[in-house]
C-alpha cells in the first residue's frame, strides 16, 4: 500500500455554465503548464457550507459572474470523484488529499461576456476563458479528469439541449 488508498477525497463543488447559445464556460488555468488544458469553475467546499452556496461563491470567485446573473437549473445526481495521478500525489492540497468528490450543477448564465473577470479575486486562477460546445469538453480537460467530464456531459445533455429551444 503506498498510503494514497489511505487517503479521502477533498470535498468540491464545480459548475457546468451553459448560455444562451447552449455553450459550456471554460477556462484556461494560470497554474498549468502542462499543456493546453481547460476547465469548468471548481472548487473546495468549506466546512459546513451549503453546496448551492458554494457553487455561487466559486463561480463568481473564479469568473466574476454574480450569483444574481446565475440560474441553478440541476445539480448531479451523485459526486463524482477523480483520483490525482502519482505525479501529483502529495503536491496539492498539503498532500491530504487523493482527489476530489465533486458536487456539479448546471447553471444558465443570464449575462453578457462583459459580465466575466477571471481578476476578481486574488489571486485570478484563469488567464484565459472561452465557450464551447458540451460535446467539447471530455477532450478539453486534463487527462485525469475526462471520465468526470465525460459523465457531465451526458448527465447534463438533454438540459442543456433545452435550454438551447428556450426551456
Amino acid at each position: 500500500m503506498t498510503g494514497m488508498e489511505t487517503l479521502g477525497y477533498r470535498p468540491c463543488v464545480g459548475v457546468m455554465l451553459v448560455n444562451a447559445h447552449g455553450h459550456v464556460f471554460v477556462g484556461r488555468r494560470i497554474d498549468n503548464k502542462e499543456g493546453d488544458w481547460w476547465q469548468m469553475p471548481q472548487g473546495g467546499v468549506d466546512a459546513g457550507e451549503d453546496l448551492r452556496r458554494a457553487a455561487l461563491r466559486e463561480l463568481a470567485e473564479e469568473t466574476g459572474v454574480a450569483a444574481r446573473l446565475v440560474e441553478i437549473i440541476d445539480r448531479a445526481a451523485e459526486p463524482l470523484r477523480y483520483d490525482l495521478p502519482a505525479e501529483l500525489m502529495g503536491r496539492l492540497w498539503g498532500g491530504r488529499f487523493r482527489g476530489q468528490e465533486q458536487w456539479w450543477f448546471l447553471a444558465r448564465f443570464g449575462g453578457s461576456d462583459a459580465d466575466i473577470d477571471l481578476n476578481a479575486h486574488e489571486p485570478p486562477e484563469f488567464c484565459d476563458w472561452k465557450w464551447v460546445e458540451p460535446a467539447l469538453l471530455p477532450e478539453l480537460i486534463v487527462p485525469f479528469k475526462k471520465p468526470v467530464y465525460t459523465r457531465l456531459v451526458d448527465q447534463f445533455g438533454a438540459r442543456i439541449d433545452a435550454m438551447r429551444n428556450g426551456a
